[in-house]
């Protein structure tokens, strides 16, 4: 049986957040993706910055992580777009049948 994965992505701009996550459930790659504000502090090209970026935790299942990589890539502004996927310990059995079947090829 499939798997949920948690996919952690940051992206500059809410307009990107929102067109990100549209593309990504439009295409069945993503169950849902929740969009919440964050201050980011990283160093990019040897310099130190600070910035509002929006966070998308995207749910998706295990068989579909790598074509939503491939899009995220695809539709993602940055150069280096952020992709970490999380195992979840446990679903609730609804919501992951719910997931699952969002996200059917």
């Amino acid at each position: 049986m499939d798997e949920a994965r948690l996919v952690l992505s940051t992206v500059g701009t809410a307009d990107d957040a929102k067109r990100i996550a549209k593309s990504l459930v439009e295409a069945r790659l993503a169950a849902c993706v929740s969009i919440t504000p964050v201050e980011s502090c990283y160093v990019w090209e040897g310099k130190l910055v600070e910035d509002a970026e929006r966070l998308l935790v995207i749910k998706t299942s295990a068989s579909r992580v790598e074509e939503l990589e491939r899009r995220l890539r695809e539709i993602h502004p940055y150069t280096v777009p952020e992709f970490v996927v999380l195992t979840p310990e446990h679903v609730a059995e609804p919501y992951l049948a719910w997931l699952l079947d969002s996200v059917k090829a």
